[in-house]
């Protein structure tokens, strides 16, 4: 007998739906499974097996072939054990064609019959209600995850024997958390624990509200980290749309995505300076997303950038001015998205004194070795470079009510400065809300909204001249500075802001080897 069951698959982060054709038939027994198959694929056909016998289903002796189709995609992942199991006991009449229509399966089976959780299954469900199907049998474990969905029924399932009932079930499984819970108070470090940098600050401030990459430069214990590790706490909350794409991404990559799922707080992605350029960007035989996804719509941080091997951070390039990573591999092009924010610490020497000469004792040379790792292009793509000044002992014992500016003043700031370009971009017919940050403007968003006036355009050509600014990073000047304007409430952006903005980026030729 033959029978068909409807499954997910994933491509990258791309998600399908997959057909599983299973046909029992007399002849010398044997279990096939076909259909360009991956290694954890083909080890299903014992998982499946075994778990048949234990659930108390014996198999006869029979021919068993399994087509998992469309067979010109690769197939990877656990989840299709349980729809090729329910594809077999539909070829043997156990589970009727009315069970399953408009009905996608998918989990991993363990050898007593257990159904355990997979990753993914969020897209999954996405793709499934696209395309029309009316319910999910899942694993229960996964049911939180995919309960963000709406408009289509889900079903949690334990043990494999009680499939045929699951699915003859006319009401969907209830579980909490079907609706996500409001985003829980933030318990992080707050901007109100740094005392002094108050420079730092307004430039950490500037960068969350208008999703700008952030260079901190300084010698060691002045509160670089602590600096970029306060980001968080002053970041815009993620949309409901923004929400969604996180978790599935968190989602396939196998990572706990309740965080994302149950509030709104941003990624916050720190790999260490050894970290490998697959993991970075992401790769490997089976390509996986790497940190760079992972901090997709939040914050990668690299501290100790100049300790990366200059081959890794030059894999940022193509992924800082696109939004994206593409991976070709035999077994197909894969595109991850990246919109990130790049925010680094490090320090101007090996000592981590310089320029300070009654403290620093490398030399030139040292100092460039140093930071020869740092090529120009990457620093070119740094919008703020932020000279964080060792800390005196004064504003050190400020008292608490003396502290200065804390990260729920910074925030509030920086949401309005995000509610005004988001007005500002909504109210334009082209873009369709495509754009909500500054740092997202093209040249035709920065003739519109960044125009200058005439003393303002003669002050930056000067500075155009006597800073050696390249294209990129006079747009990149222009942007911070609407920025800066947002964040003061004005409309026009001023000599002031320009100043500012100019102030932010590496003098060229400061830093031995930055030049």
């Amino acid at each position: 007998m033959y029978s068909t069951i409807i499954t997910g698959g994933l491509h990258g982060l791309d998600c399908y739906l997959a057909r599983v054709e299973v046909d029992c038939s007399k002849g010398l027994p044997g279990f096939e499974m076909v259909g360009l198959l991956g290694s954890e694929v083909k080890e299903a056909r014992e998982r499946i097996r075994v778990a048949l016998r234990n659930a108390g289903i014996e198999l006869p002796p029979m021919r068993i072939t399994v087509n998992i189709s469309p067979a010109s995609l690769h197939k990877e992942g656990t989840f299709y054990d349980l729809p090729v199991a329910a594809g077999i006991l539909a070829a043997q009449g156990l589970i009727t064609p009315d069970d399953t229509e408009g009905v996608m399966i998918a989990g991993e089976l363990g050898l007593n019959g257990d159904i355990r959780p997979v990753r993914g299954i969020l897209p999954m469900v996405l793709e499934a209600r696209r395309q029309g199907m009316k319910c999910c049998v899942i694993p229960a474990e996964n049911l939180e995850e995919a309960g963000l969905v709406e408009g289509i029924r889900l079903k949690g399932l334990h043990k494999l024997e009680a499939l045929a009932d699951t699915l003859r079930m006319e009401e969907a499984a209830s579980f909490p958390g079907r609706k996500a819970a409001p985003c829980p108070s933030y318990d992080g470090p707050d901007f109100g624990e740094i005392r002094g940098q108050e420079g730092a600050k307004r430039a950490a401030a500037a960068a969350a509200a208008g999703f700008h990459h952030l260079l901190l430069i300084g010698p060691p214990g002045a509160g670089k980290t602590m600096i970029a590790r306060c980001l968080p706490s002053i970041l815009p909350p993620l949309s409901e749309e923004e929400r969604l794409e996180t978790a599935s991404i968190y989602s396939i990559a196998g990572l706990p995505a309740g965080a994302y799922l149950s509030g709104s707080r941003r990624p916050f992605v720190a790999p260490h300076h050894t970290v490998t350029g697959h993991a970075l960007t992401g790769g490997g035989q089976v390509p996986r997303p790497g940190a760079v996804t992972l901090a997709h719509r939040g914050v990668l941080f690299l501290d100790e950038l100049a300790e990366f091997k200059r081959s890794t951070l030059d894999l940022l390039r193509q992924p800082l001015e696109e939004k994206q990573v593409r991976i070709l591999r035999s077994s197909g092009a894969y595109c991850y998205p990246a919109d990130f924010m790049l925010a680094a610490a490090m320090n101007p020497c090996p000592c981590g004194y310089y320029p300070d000469r009654n403290r620093c004792r490398c030399s030139p040379a040292q100092v460039a070795r140093y930071l020869s790792g740092l090529s120009g292009p990457v620093l070119d793509r740094m919008d703020l470079c932020v000279e964080v000044e060792r800390m005196e002992f004064d504003a050190l014992m400020k008292r608490e009510e003396e502290r200065g500016t804390d990260s729920a003043l910074l925030r509030e700031r920086v949401m309005e400065a995000g509610e005004r370009q988001k007005r500002r971009f909504l109210r334009d017919p082209i873009l369709q809300g495509r754009i909500r940050y500054n740092s997202q403007m093209g040249l035709r968003e920065l003739n519109r909204y960044c125009r200058l006036r005439e003393a303002e355009q003669r002050f930056l050509e000067r500075m155009f001249e006597k800073l050696g600014l390249t294209a990129r990073s006079c747009h990149r000047l222009l942007r911070v500075a609407r920025t800066l304007a947002d964040l003061d409430g004005a409309e026009e952006i001023g000599r002031l802001h320009l100043s500012e903005a100019a102030c932010w980026r590496l003098p060229a030729g400061k830093y031995p080897g930055t030049s």
